[in-house]
């Protein structure tokens, strides 16, 4: 995508929309699965956002810290009640730039795609391992490249919301050669139109495991959902737990 950038994707209008976009419905299933292996430990969530999944599972008792790039993200987070009492390092999530250990450390919602090449994915999963605690679990939820039957072309446009008043289309590319997918939500309304661009450079669930055996790591679980769904070759969804 010509003069894209990541600040693109999560700057103060996405990020003003943000929690009505892309609530999912999974969050207290996501944030029960969490607190099951932080145990009495602390997590830290890569690409925190606007606190999703952090807030819930801090209401189970989980000290969560969070790193993200956005300052915009990060105050959306800040003016939700108990926001407040979630520390938030402003940088770059692939360097994992915090002191201290963690028994849990997660990314969710396909964020570790975000990272444009397999070099930063790897160099995460590395970064991440010198932050775990020696029984201390990386947790990565993303996309299957099950998407892949969906395409003509390498491209599709998916109509996600029809209403009286608004149109939400999702506009997709998508290069084999690089595994990388070119994206745009498009909402047309009276007042115009909005465009919401990403890009990012997918990887399949064997892919993710190598990576992690690269940083030390390796897999103990994998399910299709929160809620331990198994995981087949239909499923959309992979949640994969690595640990030492």
């Amino acid at each position: 995508m010509k003069d894209y950038r990541p600040s693109m994707s999560f700057g103060p209008d996405s990020a003003a929309q943000y929690d009505e976009v892309e609530q999912r419905g999974d969050e207290e299933a996501a944030a029960a699965f969490l607190a099951a292996l932080a145990g009495d430990g602390a997590a830290l969530e890569l690409a925190i956002g606007t606190g999703r999944i952090a807030l819930p599972l801090a209401e189970h008792g989980v000290r969560v810290d969070g790193i993200d790039f956005s300052p915009d993200m990060i105050a959306q987070l800040r003016a939700k009640p108990g926001g407040e009492r979630i520390a938030v390092t402003e940088g770059d999530f692939a360097d994992v730039d915090v002191a201290g250990s963690y028994r849990l450390i997660y990314v969710v919602f396909n964020t570790l795609f975000n990272l444009l090449s397999q070099e930063e994915q790897v160099r995460c999963f590395e970064n991440v391992a010198r932050h775990l605690t020696a029984d201390g679990c990386f947790v990565v939820e993303a996309f299957t490249p099950a998407f892949l039957i969906r395409l003509q072309d390498n491209q599709y446009v998916n109509a996600e919301a029809v209403e009286v008043d608004r149109v939400r289309l999702d506009v997709l590319r998508h290069d084999m050669a690089t595994q990388t997918i070119e994206e745009s939500h498009v909402t047309i309304t009276a007042d115009g139109v909005r465009l919401a661009p990403v890009v990012q450079r997918y990887a399949w669930p064997s892919e993710l495991d190598l990576m992690a055996r690269v940083a030390g790591l390796r897999l103990k679980e994998r399910w299709a959902g929160w809620t331990r769904e198994p995981f087949t070759s239909d499923s959309g969804n992979c949640v994969s737990v690595y640990g030492r």
